[in-house]
């Protein structure tokens, strides 16, 4: 696992407390699973990035940030997976999640699509409804299965290494 590599970038949590921003945050912020890296905070932290990452809006990172908070989320991890969408792949994504939304509302009707700037804004009264839906959808979706995948991965691993041992013990 990529735990020990990843344990080098998260922050101490006593250099945590010794930053005046995040006291104004309370004192849940200085929670254990919301800075350490086990199989649950970082199942939940790979579900809120990801769904944060789907949702066109500015400040993916702080609402991932607070949402990771209530969900004992991994913060760092779920703030650095809301970059899955950056400026390179945001039009492809956002543009998966209109189609989604436009299937399950059954109205596609922008058959002329043009990815341009001036072509979004002039239309955006039309197509904001399929492209929230399909973003929360896909949000949904894609963080579901992260979260699955991550507690099924961490569960092999950890079989792995369980059955390691005892051949080493043999």
């Amino acid at each position: 696992m990529p735990k020990r590599y990843l344990k080098k970038y998260i922050p101490n949590p006593e250099k945590l407390k010794e930053n005046k921003a995040l006291s104004l945050l309370g004192k849940q912020i200085y929670e254990a699973d919301l800075w350490h890296l086990n199989r649950r905070s970082v199942a939940r932290a790979f579900f809120n990035g990801l769904f944060w990452a789907f949702i066109p809006m500015p400040f993916q990172m702080v609402a991932s940030a607070l949402l990771a908070i209530p969900l004992r989320a991994n913060i760092p991890l779920s703030i650095a997976l809301v970059w899955i969408t950056n400026p390179l792949t945001m039009p492809f994504v956002f543009y998966f999640n209109y189609k989604v939304g436009s299937l399950i509302i059954g109205a596609d009707k922008d058959k002329d699509f043009h990815l341009s700037v001036e072509w979004i804004w002039a239309k955006l009264e039309h197509i904001w409804v399929p492209l929230y839906l399909g973003s929360i959808t896909s949000g949904l979706v894609f963080g579901a299965l992260a979260y699955l995948t991550i507690l099924l991965v961490w569960r092999i691993h950890v079989i792995k290494r369980w059955k390691e041992r005892k051949n080493r013990r043999i």
